[in-house]
This record gives C-alpha cells, sequence and structure tokens, in this order.
C-alpha cells in the first residue's frame, strides 16, 4: 500500500497524526516498513502550447507514433503519419510525387497519385482551419510556411 501524506506547512492535520502514529505501531510490532520517497514531478501536459496569432499547433509525437492537434489525438494511417513526418523535418523544401514515394513509401512503382491522395486525407483530418501541406503546381507538394508542427522524438 501506499500513502501520500504531503507535508507542506508547519502543522499537520490530526488525521494525519492518527494515521502517522498507526503506521508506527505497525512499523514497531514487525508488520510493515516505512519507505520515503521524493514526490516526482507532474509530466508537462502534451496540450499545444497557445499560438499568438489564434493558430493551432500540431505535435507528432514519434516514439508512439501519435499526432495531437490542438491537444487532441488524431488517428492518422502509418503511411499518413510517415508523410507528414517527413515534410515536417524538411521544411520549405518542395518535392516532387516521385521523391515523395521513394522517401516516404520506399518505391516507386505505385502510381503518383497515390501521394495526392494521402495528402487530400491529411488535409481533411486537420482540417481547412490548419493550412499544412502546400501544392506546388508542376512541382508537387511542401510543408506550408503557416504549419505549426513540433517533431516530438521522446515523447
Amino acid at each position: 500500500m501506499t500513502l501520500n501524506i504531503p507535508l507542506s506547512g508547519d502543522t499537520l492535520p490530526p488525521q494525519a497524526h492518527r494515521l502517522i502514529e498507526a503506521v508506527r505501531e505497525l512499523v514497531e510490532a514487525g508488520q510493515g516498513s516505512v519507505a520515503l520517497e521524493q514526490p516526482r514531478p507532474e509530466p508537462a501536459p502534451l496540450a499545444p502550447e497557445p499560438v499568438r496569432d489564434g493558430g493551432v499547433e500540431v505535435r507528432l509525437l514519434t516514439a508512439s507514433r501519435q499526432v495531437l492537434l490542438d491537444g487532441v489525438l488524431l488517428p492518422l494511417t502509418r503511411l499518413e503519419f510517415d508523410l507528414l513526418l517527413f515534410l515536417a523535418e524538411h521544411p520549405r523544401r518542395v518535392f516532387s510525387r516521385t521523391q515523395l514515394l521513394n522517401a516516404v513509401w520506399g518505391y516507386e512503382h505505385t502510381g503518383e497519385r497515390t501521394v495526392d491522395v494521402h495528402v487530400r486525407r491529411l488535409r481533411v483530418k486537420m482540417g481547412s482551419h490548419l493550412p499544412l501541406i502546400t501544392t506546388v503546381y508542376g512541382v508537387g507538394y511542401r510543408l506550408s510556411d503557416e504549419a505549426r508542427i513540433v517533431v516530438l522524438p521522446h515523447e
């Protein structure tokens, strides 16, 4: 059993004194032990920090392969996640469909329109209020300059 008694302040409430006495009696009778531990710090919330211009921040948690949109878990397929992560890791670079097929899918044997389908699905899941992937007509796709994406590798 674990008991958590905050020891802040100068005095303990009477209930805490009674509990401590009961534990002391158990220890003295050889029926228990006491171990003191420092409280663990609370983990930082995963919700995004407010963005000054009212935009929404996307967090990519690479260790768990999860995406948080405005603090809400967003279900993405494996390839949607990989495509978003690849673009987030290469901001301001334009990639052709063939380059994306090679980098994300690992091959180019499928049609280039596969990339278009996955980009469209990502846009729908992210919502129209969030500019995420920009189409560079005649070339391919890139991460939007307005995209607020944070990649967190160890969360």
